[in-house]
């Protein structure tokens, strides 16, 4: 189904809604896409794409031809100019927008018998988020737990900054602490999994110590750190040793020191 949109209308609204609503987003089970890099790999994981968005289809590259081609049962949307360049971030906006149905994981779809699994408390930056989702996925762990109020997973801006990897990683977002709790019991029994909180001030060096599966990493907010009941329920808090004159470093920078560190060793 091919629309031509020149005013805003309901569809416009809607596809607005899914760039800068959360509360719409979770509703709908439905998410924005912008970056070529991201839309190919929504793509490639099979993905449910729901609209193909363009200014011109008969200006598209090959590729926005054979998107076009190959997902011709999905609304095909050709906007005016100002309308697309009003949902783009970008100052020169890529040829093609789209949208997309997200399939969201509860803790009992996770199966492996010796995990890897991450834990973001409280993400308040996009682009950190996005970076964690990214090493979580080339260092093969096994999901990503979002916990506490912060920024939104499927915020457009986050699936930019994970250059698409968040369609390749389990992402769960838990509702509770409890729910978290709960988890880390059936896996202490399971595999004994141990649980590794980070910190500049932390106790423990990485320098002296190993990490690996079975394991779960807990990132801190960044300004604020961990939680306290977090910093509760980790069998030791590690810090990363630095030399230079900076006394921490970015928490995606840290999440992907310590990521390595786990897959080398596991």
């Amino acid at each position: 189904m091919k629309l031509l949109i020149s005013a805003e209308n309901s569809e416009y609204q809607i596809i607005q809604s899914l760039k800068t609503n959360r509360v719409k987003r979770k509703k709908l089970n439905e998410i924005f896409i912008e970056g070529i890099e991201c839309i190919k790999q929504a793509a490639k994981s099979n993905t449910e794409i729901t609209r193909i968005i363009v200014k011109d289809i008969n200006k598209l590259s090959d590729l926005g031809k054979n998107m076009v081609k190959l997902y011709g049962h999905v609304k095909i949307i050709e906007m005016a100019d100002s309308l697309y360049n009003n949902l783009a971030d970008k100052t020169e906006p890529s040829e093609m927008l789209i949208t997309a149905k997200i399939r969201p994981l509860a803790l009992g779809d996770l199966s492996s018998k010796n995990p890897f699994l991450i834990v973001f408390d409280r993400p308040g930056d996009y682009g950190n988020l996005g970076s964690i989702i990214r090493s979580a996925n080339a260092f093969k762990a096994d999901a990503v737990f979002i916990i506490g109020h912060g920024v939104d997973v499927y915020d457009s801006k986050v699936i930019r900054a994970s250059l698409g990897s968040i369609f390749f990683t389990g992402i769960i977002q838990l509702e509770s602490m409890e729910d978290l709790l709960d988890y880390i019991d059936l896996q202490k029994s399971k595999c004994n999994i141990q649980i590794v909180g980070t910190d500049s001030l932390g106790a423990v060096s990485l320098k002296d110590n190993k990490i690996a599966r079975p394991l779960m990493l807990i990132f801190g907010n960044e300004k604020k750190g961990m939680s306290r009941k977090l910093s509760e329920i980790c069998d030791k808090i590690i810090k990363i040793p630095l030399e230079g004159n900076v006394n921490s470093l970015n928490v995606s920078c840290a999440a992907s020191i310590l990521m390595w560190e786990a897959f080398k060793n596991s």
